[in-house]
């Protein structure tokens, strides 16, 4: 095709692939039912300009398709063409169960351990070629709590004890905890649009702050809505963790319950699981809901967090007053279905720990 044309005409991705293949002798990497169109309106008189209008595709993709057609008066793929594959069937069944096995080893790990195993040489884009053909892929894991043996068995055995609630009981839990902010500072994009060169360019640099100004957060939620949320200053001891519990817990349960008896949930943290805090609680009368150590994937709690700072990251806040404000107008917003759907959520939960043995859940 000459520069002109090439300007003329741009093509779309499938079209060079199709085009591509096609000059190869593969067959067309969409899909036959292409080809079969196209044979099916060339062979009712359709002129092949109107067909490559029609399907949107270039004159000479169609043209390579019909003279295809002509030569072999079949749409199969013709064998034998194109490059043979270093790795056959048996040698691919034997490295996905090498990646499977070792599915935390670096692409650089696989290709020696390749090497050595088939006695062939091979490269790295040949290791990540195989990797897709094998129906596999490389993602980032996920982050979950370290559990030991004691701790899974704890919260298997928790597990098995409140699987028989029901969601109303579920929905009669006010959930508590703390979590931390931090400031963003500098352009925190994941990309930046460069070319290579432009790599050591200050524009394309993400700046990063040692300390930056972060804010500890502590609030309250159940299904009848959000609790109240007190920004702590200061050091978190025990005492200040009841004045919190004065302050706002106990105005959250009166409003969102209405006197309707409540149990409260908070993690085993050092002021929390203090002499005099388990006091107070008990002096107040109120009922705490057991919970076992590391035991974040379980507390709905968790994922109003979660949303919480990924809409506070899309706004990119530089101040802490301005954090503060962020924080506080996303926590009024979250709407009461989700708290539904939360808490609803918590029975499946258990099902899964209970699966797992105690292990660490998807959520």
């Amino acid at each position: 095709m000459s520069i002109g044309n090439m300007i003329g005409y741009k093509k779309t991705l499938s079209e060079w692939q199709c085009l591509s293949e096609v000059k190869m002798g593969r067959g067309s990497p969409i899909s036959p039912m292409l080809w079969r169109k196209i044979v099916e309106q060339y062979q009712k008189g359709v002129s092949q300009r109107k067909i490559a209008k029609s399907l949107k595709l270039s004159s000479s993709t169609v043209h390579k398709i019909i003279q295809r057609f002509r030569e072999s008066e079949t749409i199969s793929v013709r064998k034998g063409q194109g490059r043979k594959t270093i790795l056959d069937a048996r040698d691919l069944r034997a490295h996905r169960r090498h990646c499977i096995t070792y599915r935390n080893d670096t692409v650089m790990e696989i290709t020696t351990c390749a090497q050595e195993y088939f006695q062939k040489t091979l490269s790295v884009n040949t290791i990540h070629c195989a990797i897709r053909r094998c129906q596999l892929k490389l993602y980032r894991s996920k982050n979950k709590p370290c559990l030991n043996r004691i701790q899974k068995r704890r919260r298997f055995r928790w597990a098995k004890d409140h699987f028989k609630w029901t969601v109303a009981k579920w929905k009669s839990v006010l959930w508590s905890d703390k979590s931390k902010f931090q400031v963003n500072f500098g352009k925190l994009g994941r990309h930046v649009i460069r070319t290579k060169e432009d790599k050591d360019n200050p524009s394309c640099y993400q700046h990063s702050v040692q300390k930056p100004a972060s804010l500890m957060v502590w609030g309250c939620m159940s299904a009848c809505g959000m609790g109240s949320l007190h920004i702590w200053k200061g050091t978190i001891n025990a005492h200040s963790y009841i004045q919190v519990l004065e302050q706002h817990m106990l105005p959250s349960r009166c409003r969102l319950f209405q006197g309707r008896p409540c149990i409260f949930q908070h993690d085993n943290a050092r002021p929390h699981t203090a002499s005099i805090t388990m006091s107070w609680l008990h002096r107040r009368r109120i009922r705490l809901l057991k919970w076992p150590a590391c035991n974040p994937d379980l507390s709905p709690i968790e994922n109003i967090w979660r949303i919480i700072k990924r809409k506070v990251r899309q706004r990119r806040p530089k101040t802490v007053e301005k954090l503060d404000a962020c924080i506080i107008q996303d926590w009024d917003n979250i709407p009461i279905h989700k708290l539904e759907q939360l808490v609803s959520s918590v029975p499946r939960c258990l099902q899964f720990v209970i699966k797992r043995r105690g292990d660490a859940t998807q959520w």
